[in-house]
């Protein structure tokens, strides 16, 4: 696959445009939040996030065009939609694990139309450009999208060449010719997301009990360098934030009661957020936060999670990822398993929930696995998720293990299927991954965080529960694809 750089062959790169068909037009623009493919384990089976992203695109677009937002974790009416709505151009959105079902897409609105424009942005677009290089996609977006899709649309109505916005690489015979993004971003220039799109599905947006759950981005990026994350390479290295009183506005027109903080990082800077929430708490705002949190951020901090606490912070992410400083060493965490304790020491203290979130190594002996529900019972946690290590694409990790995956299909790239050698046969090792999560949580822990799930929701959630387990222990059988 050949990347060129488009400021030499903008005019070979281009896709074809009928030159003959001037002035501006209303366009109808389909834009698409994929789902899961069925080998997936997890996902919207476990929460479901409004597509933030596509709402900030509609806001770019919609005042001159007809935009229409389909969540397909939602609603299986893709060809209906198709045929019904007769988009002008379709967009689409992917994180490594949709890269296969989105390119499947894609190839169906060639199919139906092959004068539709195709665009596919997102995370893996950003990191992994070339996987879409297909005869049916013809624009990736990388980076930050908002305004590039907004030139690409403008350009498309005025039949005007694509081949040079910065921020995109588009498909000509073959090759893909890239035009640099720019990493000047400033997050308060873009309009609120149009939510209004998203009305009919909002109710469903949901994190466990948390429904229904608005989300609303912060900042953007991470001035740490973790060796299993790119989030930080997407962003340039840089740390993006949003001035609070911009936060507090858009935080003053959300309906739902929980509101989860789609950053990548939210409390880093802890002058700007103990300011945000002094004047969310000033503006009368009352909602249930979920956000992220370092551990090493929570414990140098308390001040700012008590702060947060008294205008409504209900759970923190956390991502403990292990237990050892050798391990935590491992994967430039550059945090420490002592912080880790005194993150968790205070967020219990504030009666904050915490999502505990860990990593398990591929290479785990079983004496390993067995130390995961000991220090989740030590630590009193009443909640605990285990994920695989995963050599995400555009990650330091995958650089140095590339070499080694089983397999490369991004189906099973979702941190539950082990992508590199296990120590254990992959049986044994399905097994010991379904006993952290029957078995770190007590019983009576898992009880008592029942109780925040309306009844009603009980037995769905408990059937979601028995699929998981029960995809955990069959989940060896798929390699042998």
């Amino acid at each position: 696959m050949e990347i060129e750089k488009a400021s030499a062959t903008a005019g070979k790169c281009a896709p074809k445009i009928d030159s003959t068909q001037e002035g501006s037009e209303i366009m109808k623009i389909l834009l698409i939040q994929p789902p899961k493919s069925p080998r997936t384990i997890g996902g919207e089976d476990v929460f479901i996030y409004e597509p933030l992203a596509l709402e900030y695109l509609a806001s770019a677009v919609t005042q001159d065009h007809d935009v229409k937002i389909l969540d397909l974790r939602l609603e299986n009416s893709f060809e209906s939609t198709l045929t019904a709505f007769a988009p002008d151009i379709v967009g689409i959105t992917a994180y490594t694990v949709h890269v296969n079902v989105v390119k499947t897409l894609f190839e169906k609105v060639k199919a139906w139309n092959p004068e539709t424009l195709t665009v596919v942005g997102g995370h893996h677009a950003t990191v992994s450009p070339e996987d879409f290089n297909s005869p049916f996609v013809d624009v990736t977006v990388t980076g930050e999208g908002v305004s590039v899709f907004k030139e690409i649309v403008r350009r498309f109505e005025k039949r005007e060449s694509l081949g040079d916005i910065p921020g995109t690489i588009v498909a000509r015979g073959g090759s893909m010719c890239r035009t640099d993004r720019s990493l000047d971003i400033d997050l308060d220039s873009f309009p609120f997301p149009y939510r209004s799109l998203t009305a009919n599905y909002r109710a469903q947006y949901y994190s466990e009990w948390m429904k229904p759950l608005a989300s609303i981005r912060t900042s953007k990026g991470c001035p740490y360098r973790c060796s299993f994350c790119a989030e930080w390479k997407v962003a340039g290295g840089r740390y993006y934030k949003r001035e609070p009183q911009y936060i507090v506005e858009e935080l003053a027109e959300i309906a739902e009661p929980y509101v989860f903080f789609a950053d990548d990082e939210s409390l880093i800077d802890a002058g700007r957020m103990t300011l945000l929430a002094r004047l969310i708490e000033q503006a009368g705002i009352r909602k249930r936060y979920f956000l992220y949190g370092r551990s090493d951020t929570i414990a140098r901090h308390r001040e700012l999670l008590e702060s947060w606490r008294k205008i409504g912070l209900e759970r923190v992410f956390i991502g403990l990822e292990f237990i050892r400083d050798e391990d935590l060493r491992y994967i430039h965490k550059n945090s420490t398993a002592k912080e880790n304790e005194e993150a968790i020491r205070i967020l219990r203290d504030l009666d904050i929930n915490i999502y505990a979130s860990f990593i398990v190594r591929p290479d785990s002996s079983r004496s390993e696995f067995a130390a995961y529900p000991e220090y989740c019972r030590q630590m009193k946690l009443d909640y605990a998720s285990f994920a695989v290590l995963t050599p995400l694409p555009g990650t330091d990790l995958y650089e140095e293990t590339k070499d080694q995956l089983l397999t490369r299909n991004y189906d099973y790239f979702d941190f539950i299927h082990a992508l590199l050698p296990t120590r254990l046969p992959l049986e044994d090792f399905y097994t010991e991954l379904g006993h952290l999560y029957r078995r770190a949580v007590p019983l009576s822990r898992q009880l008592s965080l029942l109780k925040k799930f309306p009844p009603r929701e009980i037995p769905n959630l408990l059937r979601t529960g028995r699929r998981f387990y029960q995809r955990l222990k069959t989940a060896h059988l798929d390699y042998a694809e």
